[in-house]
């Protein structure tokens, strides 16, 4: 098992969105890229703490590719916009790419140029590519938060 972990707005649908992906084994949401240890989701929302609401997905290579995973990514959000995903604002909302070894931050890389070169975008791709720190799950009422209400999708761009 691999672990791969995408930011791309609140994580609530991100998680549910990886969750559908066959290969994928489980998904945690918490807090990575700040200076706060142990966040708590009000410290968060509070836009001081530098940390990005991320989802941690633990997945099986052999049945889904990293290549996978980052298409998904691409696909479920705006990755032109910098602190914002709909109505969502804040640099705890950013898309950003964590990686945890040398062939995804290769792999991130690469892909982000060529949706670059795709021309999809009328802007350019705003996302964040950065080594994985330190993970802080967040509050159990947050993971799988659409699954437990009964909902389908959260208000994420593209898909």
């Amino acid at each position: 098992m691999e672990k791969a972990t995408f930011g791309a707005g609140c994580f609530w649908g991100v998680e549910s969105a990886f969750r559908q992906l066959p290969g994928v084994i489980s998904t945690q949401v918490g807090y990575m890229g700040g200076t706060l240890q142990n966040p708590t989701y009000e410290d968060v929302c509070t836009d001081r703490t530098g940390h990005a609401e991320v989802v941690e997905v633990t997945y099986d290579p052999a049945q889904v590719t990293y290549e996978d995973l980052l298409n998904l990514f691409w696909e479920i959000h705006d990755p032109t916009q910098r602190n914002r995903q709909g109505p969502d604002v804040g640099t705890q909302y950013r898309s950003v790419i964590f990686f945890h070894t040398a062939a995804q931050e290769a792999a991130a890389h690469a892909s982000k140029e060529r949706l670059a070169l795709a021309g999809m975008h009328k802007r350019p791709i705003a996302t964040e590519i950065a080594p994985a720190p330190e993970f802080w799950r967040a509050e159990e009422y947050h993971q799988q938060y659409l699954e437990k209400r009964g909902l389908a999708q959260c208000h994420l761009g593209p898909r």
